[in-house]
């Protein structure tokens, strides 16, 4: 369905997914920072960063806000880093960014201030004392950020191990690092004791928690390079009876499977194709209302969602002639030229679209969006 639809305004059990963004700070010498956490006795090292909060317009501000509430100033975000899908026998599916920051400054390393309630401590680490420190998920995570040319970013990661164009970066060979926490990072004296109990227990934590719903579309073009939009049955959203045009995909179904694997599941039920996914080529994050009230309204949305757009490749006309519509929720498809394109779409499914066409013509990782628009990096073509 489309993202944003009427119909899935309300609860969508299956589809609700948690967010977080992080920060790496590297040093001169290749360290990164890292905290410890007083709550957490399991996992007590960690990366700066934290959860998304509906009012966040966007992971990016996301992973400011944390490190403002942190650690106490105010950090200088570069590219992102990687995305990462992540599944849990212990937590709901999370998507985690991971943005890499400027060298922090000696003003800034002077000006930090840890908040007591959340961080006890602050130490440089190096790479392998990070991959000792880390919990196992979030050491692949970061470990592979280490490992991979920056111009391979922004990363795909499913469970923190490489795939999609990250496997040509990244190997899942070698041995993994022994997990031995606290006692792999030197800290300064006077690390925070930790707390005799976290603020509230783990599932409560997980069942108070704001959920965002993901979306996986893919992008097809013939040879001419003309666009394949497809055309949804008519659905009563605010506005009335509305035929939206959009890229073939739908709903990550978030409790069994991945973005990848819901393009791939998507287009099979929806053009009858089966089709492995490229290349991801664009991450959108379309806030909710309580981070940008006047979001497309037409769509009634209340809670942020995130599209993947994967890479289709170029159609032949056998494969067009082979189309078997899902009749349920498709009414048509149609091969658009750009201009034809933008005229179907909104304004942000049709930026998104330029987005990801623009994309092929690039190496590396996805761009990241926001409502269709570049942010970070991106902005200036990085």
């Amino acid at each position: 369905m489309t993202e944003g639809a009427g119909v899935e305004t309300s609860k969508a059990p299956g589809r609700e997914v948690l967010a977080a963004a992080g920060v790496l700070f590297p040093d001169e010498r290749g360290r990164l920072l890292v905290v410890q956490l007083p709550y957490d006795r399991r996992h007590p090292v960690a990366i700066p960063g934290g959860g998304w909060e509906p009012q966040d317009r966007s992971p990016r501000e996301t992973a400011v806000r944390e490190v403002e509430e942190e650690l106490g100033f105010t950090p200088r975000l570069g590219p992102l880093a990687c995305v990462d899908w992540a599944v849990s026998s212990r937590r709901p599916p999370i998507v985690a960014y991971l943005y890499w920051a400027e060298p922090l400054t000696a003003e800034q390393v002077s000006a930090i201030r840890p908040d007591a309630a959340e961080i006890g401590a602050c130490a440089w680490a190096t790479t392998e004392e990070v991959g000792h420190a880390l919990a196992p998920r979030l050491s692949r995570r970061v470990t592979a950020c280490l490992r991979a040319p920056r111009a391979a970013g922004p990363l795909e990661l499913e469970d923190s191990r490489p795939v999609g164009h990250t496997l040509d970066h990244v190997t899942t060979d070698g041995p993994v690092p022994e997990y031995i926490g606290l006692a792999a990072v030197p800290m300064p004296d006077g690390v925070s004791p930790f707390q005799p109990a976290p603020p509230m227990d783990r599932d409560t934590y997980y069942a108070t928690r704001p959920r965002i719903r993901a979306k996986a579309r893919a992008l097809f073009t013939d040879g001419d390079g003309r666009v394949l939009l497809v055309r949804l049955r008519p659905w009563d959203g605010p506005r009335g009876q509305v035929p939206y045009w959009t890229l073939p995909g739908g709903g990550v179904e978030a409790d069994r499977e991945g973005p990848r694997a819901a393009a791939r599941r998507e287009i099979r039920e929806e053009l009858g194709w089966e089709v492995e996914p490229g290349r991801m080529l664009a991450l959108d994050w379309l806030p909710g209302t309580a981070a940008d009230p006047g979001a497309d309204p037409a769509t009634g949305r209340d809670t942020a969602v995130l599209v993947y757009v994967f890479d289709g490749g170029t159609v032949t006309q056998e494969l067009l002639g082979s189309i078997a519509l899902q009749e349920q929720e498709l009414m048509e498809w149609r091969l658009c030229d750009p201009a034809e394109a933008r005229a179907l779409l909104n304004g942000p499914s049709w930026s998104r679209t330029a987005a990801a066409l623009a994309a092929r013509e690039r190496v590396g990782g996805p761009v990241e969006l926001v409502r269709g628009q570049a942010v970070g990096q991106d902005v200036a073509g990085g």
